[in-house]
């Protein structure tokens, strides 16, 4: 349960075959530029998340959103798991273990959701742009290894947000997040974007 619950947030790890960027057809630079736009724009964000790992079990929590450089996933009990970034670090804890790991913001999923400005090229390279009825679906990879794993970002139409993304890691293996009961421009206390190490401050207390 806290592995596939960190999955969706956390770096494909696993290599195998080369991914390669399909060609980018001239109609979809338009809405290649509207999710850079639509990204950029958001300041806060927060919605409830259904996570669904690659042997179907399920998990919830809240994601909190404060561009740029912030973001909380808190998923509901008894999954032990709290995800925080307050900058360049994404923070996981798990609270069962009271382990706490540091990941560099850059090399996970969604550290392109806290961008001070999104842009989908250089570092990451688009490999497919596809539309469904009222969906717009872009993946993208690492552009210095495209073999670690692969993002998805899927968008609604009416109106264009952000409704869901997949991970697939280098075995294949997929990790889904949709959200849902979304609320956009409210406030957020930067509280919820701090990170009190247990293992320093219970440390602090015994003494």
């Amino acid at each position: 349960m806290t592995g596939m619950a960190a999955a969706g947030i956390l770096p494909a790890l696993v290599h195998s075959g080369r991914a390669l960027a399909a060609p980018i057809l001239p109609t979809d630079r338009a809405d290649i530029s509207r999710v850079e736009s639509y990204i950029s724009g958001l300041r806060t964000m927060r919605a409830r998340l259904l996570q669904m790992g690659p042997d179907g079990s399920t998990v919830e929590g809240t994601f909190y959103l404060s561009r740029p450089g912030k973001l909380r996933v808190e998923y509901d009990p008894p999954t032990p798991v709290l995800l925080i970034s307050n900058g360049g670090h994404l923070i996981h804890y798990d609270s069962s273990l009271e382990s706490v790991s540091y990941i560099p913001l850059d090399s996970t999923p969604v550290g392109i959701l806290v961008r001070e400005k999104v842009e989908l090229s250089g570092d990451v390279t688009i490999t497919d742009v596809e539309h469904a009825p009222n969906a717009l679906y872009i993946t993208i990879v690492q552009t210095k290894d495209p073999r670690a794993g692969s993002l998805t970002l899927v968008f609604s139409e009416r109106p264009f947000s952000l409704a869901r993304w997949g991970v697939v890691d280098g075995q294949g293996n997929r990790t889904q997040v949709a959200l849902y009961d979304a609320t956009y421009g409210l406030p957020l206390e930067d509280h919820l974007f701090r990170f009190a190490d247990p293992r320093i401050h219970g440390k602090e207390r015994r003494e």
